[in-house]
């Protein structure tokens, strides 16, 4: 993996300016298409009242969802757990972000993501990570947990590489966004238009009051949304899925006893992702799901960041317990 900063044009219009400490890296994936990463190195220090060292932490590896990039870790939650010791690194899906754009009319599949992301553990990631996904992220790293060695349906060389733990942000259930919809439909008409009409039409790019009740929480300053909502504009030049190919994949394998550790977080002023998606997702894996109050479906970047930030962080000191034992 190149480890150098950004020396080509931008493919984003509006680019993100990465924060101190971060670099913006490219790894060239079997293709040879280039998948943007960007990281950041965890502190060396210890933390007050934290026992354990940096080098002990398992790395972070983040993926975002639609609409998404790289860039939406690295505005909070990298420098947070990079300055309590993780290693944190942020890929942008192939035709999002700084990525490379595939041929073809859509970024790729779940099958193709996830590949990517498991090329990159694979190559660049030493120790087990943890895998973090929002939204449609979510969905590829369940496909990635099921894709591990305690799936049931693959070769051996098939397996991706192991995790140390995922955690699943406002995640799409196991069995995809046709539940949600319908859902809305028939509970939430408006509701249910408002979101058909912010994402499928992509009005969120225009309307900055939509933009705000898609993805953030009402008290979000409008001078912060309307700068995410540039850079989510500029972010996805292609469709992340073919929905309709990727519902009829759809649900998720089941993995009985998944031998990975899963931490299930929604946030309960969520627009896109209901309580019942949550629940879902948590039944799925067999865990109860942590909801956070006064939270947006953009927890990472919402003025209310530092709750979901906190409760990974109490959720990975457990995890680190565990490996202690």
């Amino acid at each position: 993996m190149s480890r150098a900063v950004l020396n080509r044009d931008y493919k984003m219009r509006v680019p993100y300016e990465l924060k101190q400490g971060q670099s913006r890296l490219f790894h060239e994936l079997p293709s040879g298409l280039n998948m943007e990463v960007i990281f950041q190195k965890g502190l060396d220090h210890k933390v007050p009242g934290e026992r354990r060292e940096r080098s002990e932490n398992p790395p972070l590896v983040f993926i975002h969802g639609s609409f998404h990039a790289a860039w939406c870790w690295a505005e909070h939650w990298m420098p947070f757990f990079a300055q309590r010791g993780y290693d944190c690194y942020a890929v942008s899906l192939l035709g999002q972000g700084e990525s490379d754009v595939p041929a073809g009319s859509v970024a790729g599949s779940l099958q193709t993501h996830g590949g990517d992301v498991a090329d990159f553990i694979r190559k660049e990631i030493r120790l087990p990570p943890v895998l973090l996904g929002h939204s449609f992220g979510g969905l590829i790293v369940q496909y990635y947990i099921a894709n591990t060695r305690n799936g049931q349906f693959l070769e051996m060389e098939s397996f991706y590489p192991n995790l140390a733990g995922a955690v699943l942000v406002c995640s799409v259930p196991p069995s995809g966004n046709s539940g949600l919809v319908w859902r809305y439909l028939f509970s939430k008409p408006v509701a249910a238009f408002k979101v058909t009409r912010s994402l499928a039409a992509k009005a969120f790019q225009t309307s900055l009051p939509l933009c705000k009740e898609t993805f953030f929480s009402a008290s979000m300053e409008d001078h912060l949304v309307l700068r995410y909502q540039k850079l989510l504009t500029e972010s996805s030049r292609m469709p992340l899925f073919d929905l309709r190919k990727l519902n009829a994949s759809l649900p998720m394998p089941s993995v009985p006893c998944p031998s990975v550790d899963v931490l299930v977080l929604g946030a309960n002023d969520d627009f896109i992702v209901d309580a019942e998606g949550l629940n879902e997702t948590g039944r799925f894996y067999g865990v109860s799901p942590v909801c956070v109050e006064g939270a947006a479906h953009d927890m990472m970047l919402d003025c209310s960041w530092e709750k979901g930030a906190k409760e990974i962080l109490s959720w990975l000191s457990g995890l680190n317990r565990q490996e202690l034992m």
